[in-house]
């Protein structure tokens, strides 16, 4: 049965669709079978695995409103062993139809029941945001990452996202785990980088992935290739840390 780790975190830009993006192709090239569930209107994560965000018909949106089948929305990336339900800007308007609907938190764990066994691996990148989607998330997951920038409102919220998860636990899944606290956007070079790794260290200890995702040009640009780092640029230090957390989620697992 593939692990369910959903990507979170209600503020935007601190790396949740680059975190989901490159830690599936790097499971991917450790040979790990990978679903990405893109669930975020954005759609960032499609177009960064160069799906054509316009052209998809059959996507997250649908797969929520419950008008077809799992296996029907999924396709292949380019990425080895990466599928993906890809996201289009119309799911948008999934949090004011899903508001009347029985079960409404529970729409994305029903429909993905039937392929959970096919996977290694399923990733879910949330919109940056605490609604009914990223709460649909949460309640399918087994386990939830949340990237914390390395910067000056790193915490900022994080306080709230953790209330969140303890009321999901409480009421919709007490199966929910925190895979892990993962800091990004680290410059070494910037005494509150460090400042920020020691903080949330010291505070969350054991919760923090030993992995830090360092900021790095090739993986800004990336996405605009369509391409994950690793296909992009293997060398890069981007690859580097991606791949090491990759393989730090796969020990966890192991353990």
């Amino acid at each position: 049965m593939g692990k369910l780790i959903a990507i979170a975190n209600q503020k935007g830009g601190v790396g949740k669709t680059t975190t989901t993006v490159n830690l599936a192709a790097c499971l991917g090239v450790l040979e790990k079978k990978v679903l990405l569930i893109d669930a975020d209107p954005q759609a960032n994560a499609s177009s960064g695995l160069g799906i054509d965000v316009e052209a998809v018909t059959l996507g997250t949106y649908q797969l929520l409103e419950h008008n077809c089948t799992a296996e029907e929305t999924i396709q292949h990336t380019t990425a080895t062993n990466v599928d993906i339900i890809p996201a289009h800007i119309d799911l948008v308007a999934i949090e004011i139809e899903l508001v009347n609907m029985d079960k409404r938190e529970y729409m994305l764990k029903q429909a993905i029941e039937s392929v959970k066994s096919k996977y290694d691996y399923i990733l879910i990148d949330c919109a940056p945001s605490l609604g009914l989607l990223t709460l649909n998330a949460l309640t399918a997951a087994d386990s939830v990452i949340i990237p914390i920038q390395c910067e000056y409102f790193a915490l900022e919220g994080l306080g709230k996202l953790l209330n969140t998860i303890k009321s999901v636990q409480k009421i919709h899944n007490e199966q929910l785990d925190i895979e892990g606290l993962l800091l990004t956007m680290y410059d070494s070079r910037l005494r509150l980088s460090n400042q920020v790794v020691e903080e949330v260290q010291s505070h969350f200890t054991n919760m923090v992935f030993k992995t830090i995702i360092q900021r790095n040009v090739r993986l800004s640009e990336a996405p605009s290739h369509g391409e994950s780092i690793i296909y992009y640029d293997v060398n890069s230090k981007g690859a580097t840390n991606y791949l090491s957390l990759a393989k730090e989620i796969i020990s966890k697992q192991l353990i």
